[in-house]
């Protein structure tokens, strides 16, 4: 299926479903939905970090240190966040990944709720290649220092913002 015809819940404000649209069409139309963002660290600790792929739909050949995507139509959060986690990573039996919080993401042209998770992967990644073009796995200071170098997507440095935020205030 190709990803622009997968079907998504359109949420309001509050994160209540309100209807449903292909993916293409809620990108298209700024149409609030949901996502998942799952930061992933290695044994060492250290956070995968990642540029995609050029045909990526939204934010084509950005860096990311999230894997994560959208909730599909009546899935959860939850099941969202380790369907895409192993998805992207390209394994299997990863650990469930521990849910932090949620916030709502709005730009000029993009809105959706946004559930945040960290999960530690102990297993060889092999990624999909049709998400992910280049790979590594970064320590927190390499992490810091690439932030004002690299393109990254700009929902990914919200996202990264806030969980510092949410980090400090724990």
């Amino acid at each position: 299926m190709n990803p622009s015809d997968e079907i998504l819940d359109i949420v309001d404000e509050n994160d209540e479903v309100i209807g449903q649209a292909p993916r293409g069409e809620a990108t298209a139309r700024g149409l609030r939905h949901r996502c998942a963002f799952i930061e992933v660290r290695d044994a060492e600790g250290r956070i995968f970090v990642h540029r995609r792929t050029a045909t990526k739909l939204v934010f084509p050949s950005h860096y990311d240190m999230f894997v994560g995507g959208v909730v599909g139509a009546g899935e959860t959060y939850d099941e969202a966040a380790l369907r895409e986690a192993e998805e992207e990573l390209g394994v299997t039996g990863l650990p469930r990944p521990e849910p932090l919080f949620k916030f709502l993401y709005e730009s000029d042209r993009h809105r959706w709720w946004s559930y945040v998770y960290r999960v530690r992967c102990e297993l060889p990644v092999k990624p999909q290649v049709e998400e992910v073009a280049w790979h590594t796995f970064l320590t927190d200071a390499e992490l810091a220092e690439r932030l004002g170098e690299w393109l990254w997507v700009p929902d990914g440095l919200e996202c990264h913002r806030r969980l510092r935020a949410f980090r400090e205030a724990s």
